[in-house]
């Protein structure tokens, strides 16, 4: 089963473009990936630039429409994110509390859809699927 782990860090919705984390926040933070490389189970993972510095793409009246960052309507945004192949739910909640987090941030631990997990027709409406994801680099997971 694949999981994402989306940190969340309160007040990084706000943060000004450039916005750069701590260097001993960011060094607990590599023992914590280190383990999760050793442990097996890390298959990617990437922290992220302030939505300051990004764009919204909306589809008001099925027509795109592009909102620069910072997005004031914002509460909680994704600051980075592991993607980790573990055998449960349970598994992965015990990862993200092992994660040297401070008081500000949150982990939203979400599983991943497989092809599996999908009706018959929703599943013949995403053929082709897992060759986009061999094609990208992606694993196919389990």
């Amino acid at each position: 089963m694949r999981f994402m782990m989306l940190m969340i860090p309160k007040g990084y919705e706000i943060a000004e473009p450039g916005t750069m984390p701590d260097a001993k926040a960011v060094a607990g933070m590599m023992k914590y990936n280190e383990s999760l490389q050793q442990a097996g189970v890390l298959l990617a993972l990437d922290g992220l630039h302030p939505p300051s510095m990004g764009a919204r793409v909306s589809f008001p009246g099925g027509k795109p429409k592009v909102t620069d960052g910072p997005f004031s309507e914002a509460k909680e945004v994704v600051g980075g994110y592991w993607m980790i192949q573990v055998k449960s739910k349970e598994e992965a909640i015990e990862w993200a509390k092992r994660c040297p987090g401070s008081e500000t941030e949150v982990i939203e631990v979400r599983q991943v859809q497989e092809m599996s997990d999908f009706p018959p027709d929703v599943a013949e409406a995403a053929a082709g699927f897992a060759d986009l994801q061999a094609q990208s680099g992606q694993s196919k997971g389990s």
